[in-house]
């Protein structure tokens, strides 16, 4: 079975009312194996893999994730469309817990993480202007309103390295440069959907307020724990309401981001290289 749209998120969603599972698929990729088996079925009347991020049990930390094997098992499975799910940390007031943020920038604060398929002998710099895809954001946006999930659409996400969180100092910086969410995974799938030609989005459902707010000793782990899973559940309701209302056809550019990257000469491309990134790249090699 093939998939036309990809869920990246917790295990909360495989028990999403619609969603009908249909098959679990083990993947192994160029790149090594995902985090954990895809979860095939039906929701919404679209194809839709479920992958968790993490691993199901929350096994792999931030820095251990194979985000290429994770993005390119999606493209593998057919899928056009990712929507990602992300607890985050709120770096200003108006976010509050319980909040979805649709962010539309990523700024970059992690260290050493493989975040291309390209290299081997293939160089192609896609534009990353505009990270997120603006009609599966608008969609996403849509859904949170209509679920009742208090949205906003835009701002930027800040990806940390972790697994710690930030310093005081640290998290003040970041609310100085006018960060809106701070997270430690969406920024390298996001590039790697780009490559993949993969319209992306982040659901960034916030759980509390970083450590930069005066009250941010005062929250328990039990109101946090609160939060986690009031998040899952409007996470559940809003992605069962955009998944039904994707339409059929991209409209997009996201298709087309390989389009004007590729800058290696056709004729100097490693076959091997040629080979593993083959459903990438074909269409461009013809």
């Amino acid at each position: 079975m093939k998939a036309e749209i990809g869920i990246i998120g917790g295990s909360g969603l495989y028990s999403m009312p619609g969603f009908e599972t249909q098959e679990e698929v083990n993947l192994e990729t160029p790149f090594g194996r995902p985090s954990d088996n895809y979860v095939l079925g039906k929701l919404g009347g679209h194809r839709v893999a479920f992958l968790a991020r993490h691993g199901r049990g929350h096994r792999l930390s931030p820095s251990e994730l194979n985000f290429r094997a994770n993005v390119y098992g999606m493209k593998s499975l057919g899928v056009e469309r990712i929507i990602s799910l992300s607890a985050v940390g709120s770096l200003k007031d108006e976010h509050h817990p319980l909040d979805f943020v649709i962010p539309d920038q990523f700024f970059d604060r992690t260290r050493g993480r493989v975040s291309t398929f390209f290299g081997d002998g293939l160089v192609a710099h896609v534009s990353f202007a505009h990270p997120v895809c603006p009609e599966l954001s608008l969609v996403v946006a849509d859904a949170c309103a209509a679920t009742g999930v208090n949205v906003t659409r835009g701002g930027t996400y800040l990806c940390m390295e972790g697994p710690a969180f930030s310093t005081r100092a640290e998290s003040l910086v970041y609310r100085s440069w006018g960060m809106d969410v701070i997270g430690m995974t969406n920024l390298q799938e996001a590039k790697l959907a780009r490559e993949a030609e993969i319209c992306y989005v982040t659901i960034a459902m916030v759980t509390d307020y970083d450590c930069w707010h005066p009250d941010h000793d005062a929250v328990t782990v039990n109101e946090i724990i609160t939060h986690l899973v009031k998040n899952a559940e409007n996470a559940c309701k809003v992605v069962a309401q955009a998944v039904a209302k994707i339409p059929a056809a991209r409209s997009c550019q996201c298709g087309s981001a390989l389009s004007h990257a590729i800058i290696t000469d056709r004729k100097m491309v490693p076959e091997a290289t040629r080979r593993k990134l083959g459903i990438l790249i074909d269409k461009y090699f013809v």
